[in-house]
């Protein structure tokens, strides 16, 4: 998929996002890094580790439910053993946002603690969330202060501005855009992230790309391909992505005048359903063959 390395996708907001992002660090306790739990490496910003610097650090997994739940483990594992607190969770059901606040205080344990001898107890704790598009951030900050004030949409580059949101006594976050960064070096990265919705469609062959997610899935996840668009394996062991997404429509009716295909409706119907979940629960980035997390 090329087309994703030659693209110009950093737009100027997001230029003005990573200088917001840096202005605003003396003014937070801690950063909650946002990644999504389907591809932990791949959705998080390498940039992020020399613009956050030392400043203490939680590393949020969200959309957990749509991934597999074993590799979730496995991530959190190896980011602890980096020394980098974990948890997992899930915006849309609200599994496991009760853990959030006590983590950022674990986290901030020694901080607090001085604070306290300086008679600052309950201080209010302040932290920055970000993360790529379209991982959750708002979501995550509407659940968490049980709102709907932060914009919610499924696509990328909705939040524009820097807010702050308070969670619960003595508890504060500030919401900030997704930004990604200015050049995939790595192929499958660019992939996976065009996959979960992370780069617009707008800019994309949707058609190549949910063939090439399609391919992936054929060669890393046969059984939820076979089972979701009722097609036997030695119908496409051995074919191409895009003939795969033929068959798909193909099995779907998508069809149009003279008999045709609509690959582009297939194309669409592919991604959806990945991103919303209907074929089970994927991890794409697979925690066993990551040695750095980018954090």
């Amino acid at each position: 998929m090329e087309e994703l390395r030659s693209i110009q996708w950093f737009p100027g907001h997001m230029t003005k996002t990573k200088r917001k992002i840096e202005s605003q660090l003396k003014l937070i306790d801690a950063v909650a890094i946002l990644l999504d739990a389907r591809i932990p490496y791949s959705s998080c910003n390498p940039d992020l580790r020399s613009i956050i610097n030392n400043k203490p650090r939680l590393v949020v997994l969200n959309k957990c439910d749509m991934a597999d739940s074993t590799q979730t483990k496995k991530w959190i594992k190896l980011f602890r053993e980096k020394g980098i607190s974990a948890v997992a969770l899930d915006c849309k059901t609200g599994r496991g946002l009760n853990n959030f606040i006590p983590e950022v205080k674990n986290v901030l344990a020694d901080r607090i603690s001085a604070w306290e001898a300086k008679g600052m107890k309950g201080r209010t704790i302040k932290v920055m969330v970000v993360g790529i598009p379209n991982v959750g951030k708002s979501s995550f900050i509407n659940r968490m202060s049980k709102q709907n004030r932060a914009k919610v949409e499924d696509r990328p580059g909705v939040t524009r501005g820097n807010q702050w949101f308070t969670i619960g006594k003595g508890f504060d976050l500030l919401d900030t855009p997704g930004v990604l960064w200015p050049k995939f070096d790595d192929k499958l990265v660019g992939e996976k992230l065009a996959y979960i919705g992370s780069v617009k469609d707008e800019i994309l062959d949707t058609e190549h790309l949910a063939g090439r997610l399609l391919e992936y899935l054929r060669d890393n996840f046969p059984e939820s391909v076979c089972a979701r668009y009722k097609i036997d394996m030695n119908e496409i062991a051995d074919i191409e992505g895009y003939d795969i997404l033929e068959l798909v429509g193909k099995k779907r009716g998508m069809l149009i005048s003279g008999g045709e295909i609509n690959t582009e409706r297939a194309a669409s119907t592919v991604l959806d359903e990945f991103r919303g979940g209907a074929l089970g629960k994927i991890t794409l980035d697979k925690a066993e063959e990551c040695s750095d997390v980018r954090i």
